[in-house]
């Protein structure tokens, strides 16, 4: 049976995240069974989420998925006692059935660490409706994580379901299955299909006692992740994970991407060449559902303006974009991010080979803003890390994947070297 959740949007998300409470169930193949609630220290941080959007107008985002059992690989950068799934239907047009879900450590490839699996429910049932436009998060989870490791979610998604909410560029590849549910399976035989995109599912939350709070790293490609090779998890965000994790109990935070590529400040990225690919509302559209609504949110790394800067996009159709115009936006966001208590910090704008002359300098102008501005709690100096001194308008050669516009893996471990790691630690 098939239950129909009420929806939920934006202003009553933050408040049922902050609200569900930390009973686990630990469910394998039988019944749920309630087991006692975790110390009141244990509180929910983000693990790993995915800044989702509207589909492509081709591929399977537009299209859906029929009687498949999706089995989406995420990566998470802390450990936690327990987790729970965020999905999302937000862009959809009609409701999204699941009727089965289970999580588990992942073995390789599409296969689960025997033992591991466990059933996910949501308000004690294994199956959940999620109406058109909006979201919903499942019961605790007993499975505990260790940092640096990967979780598989499984969903089998029974009818026809497209238009989907997705993200499109994963760096990371995931399952989709032959006909049926196979949720439940343990080995990777039934997935013989791969894709690089997470369809539906917008977070995995931890429960631990040892994370303070969750950093959200909100931007565009270069956070996203760029030109780095596909489950390689090398994006800068998890070289800072592996930092933030050494740091003592109780002073570290965890890291979640809101990263995607092509994303703008100011207007809708549109879409990709080949239209498959969506690249996302706004900055200013999206700010509130990727960071401030992330689970235990306290601050926020921005570094986004590049592609603003790339086609000089001005927040109206047909005006040329000025540096004012991009950093009236950044204001904005930070006031946002102020006003519900998060700290935000600012990554100044890095050399992109592609721009024209006015945009690199109005590049120059919003980095010389963003380095004196009171706006910004913290400067993280992207621009001087990756930068070329003889030539600072362009990557140094050996930071530049190719493109002169995203590092390479050594200049990814060299972005989350910058990052002071005083500007997010715990204080006391």
């Amino acid at each position: 049976m098939i239950r129909r959740l009420p929806a939920l949007r934006a202003h009553t998300w933050a408040a049922l995240l902050s609200a569900a409470p930390l009973t686990v169930l630990a469910v394998g193949g039988g019944p749920a069974t309630g087991v006692p609630a975790p110390p009141p220290r244990q509180h929910w941080v983000g693990g790993w989420a995915a800044a989702v959007g509207p589909p492509g107008t081709t591929g399977p985002s537009a299209t859906g998925f029929a009687d498949r059992t999706l089995r989406l690989v995420v990566h998470v950068g802390a450990g936690g006692t327990a987790l729970r799934i965020r999905l999302s239907n937000e862009y959809g047009t009609t409701p999204l059935d699941i009727d089965a879900a289970t999580v588990a450590n992942r073995r390789a490839g599409a296969a689960a660490v025997p033992g591991t699996r466990h059933t996910v429910t949501f308000g004690g049932r294994p199956a959940t409706t999620v109406p058109a436009g909006a979201r919903t998060v499942s019961d605790p989870v007993g499975l505990p994580t260790e940092p640096d490791t990967d979780v598989l979610v499984s969903l089998h998604l029974p009818g026809p379901n497209g238009p989907t909410t997705y993200h499109g560029w994963a760096k990371q590849t995931s399952y989709v299955s032959t006909a049926g549910d196979h949720t439940a399976d343990d080995t990777a035989g039934a997935y013989p299909t791969t894709t690089t995109s997470w369809f539906y599912l917008q977070g995995v939350d931890l429960a631990t006692r040892d994370a303070d709070g969750t950093v959200v790293a909100f931007g565009d490609s270069l956070t996203e992740g760029g030109l780095t090779a596909n489950d390689s998890n090398r994006r800068w965000t998890d070289d800072l994970a592996r930092r933030l994790v050494k740091l003592p109990p109780g002073h570290r935070p965890t890291v979640v991407n809101a990263g995607i590529g092509g994303n703008r400040i100011l207007t809708p990225g549109g879409y990709n060449a080949s239209g498959s690919i969506n690249l996302g509302d706004s900055a200013e559209a999206r700010f509130g559902r990727d960071a401030l609504e992330q689970p235990g949110a306290r601050a926020v790394i921005f570094l986004e303006g590049t592609n603003d800067l790339g086609g000089l996009h001005g927040p109206h159709p047909g005006e040329q974009l000025t540096a004012a115009q991009l950093t009236a936006g950044i204001s904005a966001i930070a006031a946002r991010a102020h006003a519900a208590g998060l700290r935000f910090h600012c990554g100044t704008l890095t050399p992109n080979g592609k721009l024209s002359d006015l945009g690199e300098k109005i590049r120059e102008q919003v980095n010389t803003w963003l380095r004196s501005t009171p706006t910004c709690d913290g400067v993280i100096d992207f621009d001087h890390t990756l930068r070329d001194p003889a030539d600072p308008h362009h990557l140094l050669p050996a930071y530049d994947a190719g493109d002169g516009v995203h590092p390479t893996d050594a200049g990814l471990q060299a972005m989350a070297d910058t990052v002071d790691l005083r500007l997010l630690a715990a204080q006391g």
